[in-house]
């Protein structure tokens, strides 16, 4: 049978009646029957209940008769195994008793791009417009199956408020594993969010100057966008501009904005220079070789942060040479923008910006299309560009989590029923022109939370944002009971859990080659291990730091006073064949043995990692 199920929107007064009722003994009122609504995230908004129930058995198919539908059945097939349902066929033709229909219908128009109806009864049946809309209808039916073989009968009709419901991460800095970003595409899915901001750092053909860790290889991002693409989640890359580029041009002076004492600015690109706008499209054109999205996004956040204009005169120089003696620096900076906006836009793809940099300081306006991501309280108000015709997106401040700093207060905004209608700095009435909203993960002190407790993080803002996004931003009483929601639907199939650690605790030896180590082994809180020798606890430590991070490949790993706190001391074990590779689990570069055997950290395309063979010591 399902969990208990949480009372949904509408139904909470009936419920506390009921709840009431029972506790005096009284006998049954019309509000003791009120039928549950079952439990989802997203939760079901117009539930009509039926008679009787549908079982989930050992015969069960999945009847899918085009392509379209065959496609979303395949999917869930894969999914009810993943989910321990065992191995369920995919037919055409006619549907029996405990089957599960998937239906394609286009005529169902009203049902839009993603919505979908599911009806419960002798058989289970999705019926949608679009293939999108019946993937989302078998989102539902798994988040159901997850509380129980045993459905309740009845009918909903599901539809999204908002097109564009997401989450942003920069990967842009500090290594995330691919492994984290595959969970999150999945739990994002499950949860009917559609879009992955991705900031990151591809391994670049055309300039490896630029190609300083963490970057992913094109066959990790050519994986991982198969992923989205199975699970309708759009990734959009960035690769933000003109501020932010150190990643990029750190070993470009070239290319780096000189201010008027001749210091050279290597987060800052010279965007009065053709080959820095050459440069950041090249960029954009390798980048197009990995992900298929029809957006990109460029940031332009931030340029100035910590400076101004008036440093860099050659901005205002080459803005008046441009658009006249009344232009302003700004006007350069909105140059740069659009120039980026055509660029993408010869190759299909639309442009995506964050909003601080609109000060109403310039005179040059940014192209018409542009969609802006609203997330810092500026001059220029949401309400202003969404007057002048920008897509306006919600990625307000309040929605972001920091690592090591600002976390968003999930509780207060379920309480304050916030909705994509809540900007920084405004409140409007009306969602039209309001794509949707994200929260967003940035890693300011990347040492300051490891992957797996920002995951846990993570979990009750995603699903707040799915919510809120999807329908009605407060379907339960409490945040406890919302909560409760989220903990009976659980996880995606084929989530995994990467806090498990493969031994038990106790002290090894580690054999690699003629290396060796004797440590001993502890886990730790968020699923990592801490490796104590004789001397102190292993470490990296030395090099060049980025967001207090030692993301220096070939630095050596030490032995240092073992601090708990200390997350740079934490280290995956991760399986590789005839042993374990050892992985920070913040720098995310794996452990190699040099030949005069010395421990020091490497991309593991750069060195070949050790692999480690642990006998009890």
């Amino acid at each position: 049978m399902l969990a208990a199920p949480v009372p949904p929107a509408g139904a909470t007064e009936a419920t506390e009646a009921t709840e009431a009722t029972e506790a005096t003994g009284t006998a049954g009122t019309a509000a003791a029957a009120v039928p549950a609504v079952p439990v989802t995230v997203p939760a079901l908004t117009d539930w009509t209940p039926g008679t009787g129930h549908y079982t989930y058995e050992r015969g069960t198919r999945l009847v899918a008769d085009g392509r379209a539908e065959r496609r979303v059945a395949d999917t869930l097939a894969d999914d009810l195994r993943a989910a321990g349902h065992g191995t369920v066929p995919v037919v055409s033709g006619g549907a029996r008793k405990g089957d599960i229909v998937v239906d394609v219908s286009p005529g169902r128009a009203a049902l839009g791009k993603e919505g979908y109806e599911l009806r419960a009864g002798a058989r289970l049946s999705v019926t949608a417009a679009t293939e999108t809309g019946a993937f989302y209808g078998t989102r539902t039916v798994l988040q159901l199956l997850a509380q129980g073989d045993r459905l309740p009968a009845g009918r909903t009709v599901d539809v999204p408020r908002y097109e564009e419901r997401g989450v942003g991460v920069c990967a842009c800095y500090i290594h995330i594993t691919t492994q984290w970003l595959e969970n999150l595409v999945r739990d994002m899915a499950y949860h009917k969010l559609n879009q992955l901001l991705l900031e990151l750092k591809v391994r670049n053909d055309a300039h490896p100057e630029a190609n300083t860790w963490g970057y992913y290889t094109k066959d990790e991002i050519r994986r991982l966008v198969a992923l989205g693409e199975k699970y309708h989640v759009t990734i959009v890359p960035e690769i933000n501009s003109p501020g932010h580029m150190d990643p990029w041009i750190e070993n470009r002076p070239d290319l780096q904005l000189t201010d008027s004492d001749g210091h050279k600015q290597p987060s800052r690109l010279d965007i009065t220079r053709p080959e820095a706008f050459a440069y950041y499209t090249s960029l954009m054109d390798e980048y197009a070789q990995v992900f298929t999205a029809d957006s990109w996004h460029m940031g332009a956040d931030e340029y100035m942060l910590g400076s101004d204009f008036a440093k860099y005169p050659q901005v205002l120089e080459y803005a008046r040479t441009r658009y006249g003696e009344d232009a302003t620096p700004q006007d350069a900076f909105i140059d740069f923008v659009n120039r980026v906006h055509a660029h993408a836009a010869d190759r299909g793809k639309e442009l995506r910006i964050w909003n601080d940099g609109l000060t109403g300081a310039n005179t040059v306006p940014v192209t018409a299309g542009t969609t802006v991501e609203h997330w810092l309280n500026v001059a220029t108000k949401p309400s202003e560009l969404r007057a002048q015709g920008y897509p306006l997106m919600n990625a307000a401040y309040a929605l972001y989590l920091v690592r090591g700093g600002f976390h968003s207060d999930t509780k207060g905004l379920y309480d304050q029923s916030w909705d994509p209608r809540s900007f920084e700095g405004e409140q409007l009435a009306s969602r039209d022109g309001i794509t949707g909203a994200k929260i967003s993960l940035w890693p300011d002190n990347g040492r300051g939370e490891t992957e797996n407790e920002v995951a846990e993080d993570t979990d009750p803002a995603l699903r707040h944002v799915a919510q809120a996004t999807w329908g009605d931003p407060h379907p339960d009483a409490t945040y406890a009971r919302f909560t409760a929601r989220a903990a009976a639907v659980g996880h995606a199939p084929g989530w995994r859990d990467l806090t498990r650690v493969p031994v038990a605790n106790g002290t090894y030896t580690f054999r690699s080659g003629a290396a060796r180590v004797t440590a001993e082994v502890g886990r730790t809180p968020d699923g990592y291990v801490t490796l104590e020798t004789a001397e102190g606890c292993l470490e990296v430590r030395g090099g060049k730091l980025t967001l207090n991070v030692p993301l220096q490949p070939g630095i050596e790993v030490s032995e240092q006073a073992c601090d708990a706190a200390n997350t740079v001391q934490r280290w995956q074990l991760a399986p590789a064949r005839g042993g374990y590779r050892l992985v920070n689990a913040i720098t995310q570069m794996a452990v190699h043995v040099t030949g005069d055997g010395r421990l020091v950290q490497y991309p593991p395309d750069q060195r070949p990692s050790a692999v480690w063979q642990l006998t009890t010591a």
